[in-house]
């Protein structure tokens, strides 16, 4: 039986240096190491890369040891998730101090079962109250005047100019090449004046409404009635769609790259136009019933449309 060390962090500006040294007997002792670096709590545990490569390389009976609860899990469906998984592979998991220490996180029995559910209840708990500080603050902010966000690359009057420009047919790319700055730049100005709008049906893509004359590689798009396109899926997106029926939209998820954004990530999906649009289409009613769900599902929706009109 081996005790094997997990460790993770949610962002690149933070590091495992308090976990290592939480755990630094059994990790001088030797025990495997398994990191997953900056990488949010909102992936699942058995989602994410390095805790993938603990359960290939664990035996029945192993140990998995975390520094803190909140090392491996941070909501409800996290918890439900995970302990059927260790409980199908025999393995124990523990943390290494503090009052749940003395508590195999991965036993089956009801009153463990009842601690774990309401640790991870505290925990969500505790994420939520920090995004509503932060929601709150940045509310203070902007009533006190202060300007949120990032600089713009442009001035003022040379956005306007881009806005006119767009709407009088310019393009996205020709823009950027003439003030010198990116797409997504340009895009965001676009987006920021209400200048591009993302249809109401989004079917309309695959007619090619939203088609430049010619994609990056000089060919008309037009003449491929499904063109193979990438668009980063927001997080919440990919974990919403993750289990729907869909064959097609789970295969894509699942071939998907993950991007880290800040404290959240997008995964990255190459796929058949049609397999976007049923993304689309098989997330806008889940994710309404929230202002984050909301947020995520324009994103997804622009970002599409965004890379069909290039």
């Amino acid at each position: 039986m081996t005790d094997r060390v997990y460790l993770r962090h949610s962002t690149d500006k933070q590091t495992n240096a308090r976990q290592r040294l939480a755990l630094k007997t059994l990790i001088e002792a030797g025990a495997p190491v398994y990191e997953d670096p900056a990488t949010s709590s909102r992936i699942l545990s058995i989602d994410r890369k390095g805790f993938k490569q603990l359960l290939d390389e664990a035996a029945v009976g192993d140990t998995i040891r975390i520094a803190d609860a909140a090392r491996l899990f941070r909501s409800v469906a996290d918890v439900l998730a995970l302990r059927p998984v260790l409980a199908r592979r025999g393995l124990h998991l523990r943390v290494q101090s503090g009052l749940l220490s003395g508590i195999d996180l991965a036993a089956e029995d009801s009153g463990t079962t009842m601690v774990v559910n309401m640790l991870a209840a505290v925990l969500q708990f505790q994420r939520e109250l920090i995004s509503e500080n932060t929601v709150e603050g940045v509310a203070a902010a902007a009533a006190a005047g202060k300007v949120l966000g990032r600089p713009s690359a442009l001035e003022e009057d040379q956005a306007a100019d881009v806005v006119t420009a767009y709407r009088q047919g310019a393009a996205v790319k020709a823009l950027a090449r003439q003030y010198g700055t990116s797409p997504r730049t340009i895009r965001r100005v676009l987006d920021d004046a209400g200048a591009r709008e993302v249809p109401d049906d989004l079917s309309v893509l695959l007619e090619g409404d939203f088609l430049d004359d010619v994609t990056d590689d000089g060919q008309n798009p037009a003449t491929d009635a499904d063109p193979t396109v990438v668009v980063d899926v927001p997080g919440l997106v990919a974990e919403h769609l993750v289990d729907v029926a869909d064959y097609a939209v789970r295969q894509a998820l699942q071939n998907g790259q993950t991007i880290r954004r800040g404290q959240g990530y997008s995964m990255r999906v190459t796929a058949p136009l049609s397999v976007h649009l049923a993304m689309v289409e098989q997330s806008s009613t889940g994710l309404m019933g929230s202002p984050a769900g909301r947020k995520a599902h324009r994103i997804h929706s622009n970002r599409l449309a965004a890379r069909i009109s290039r």
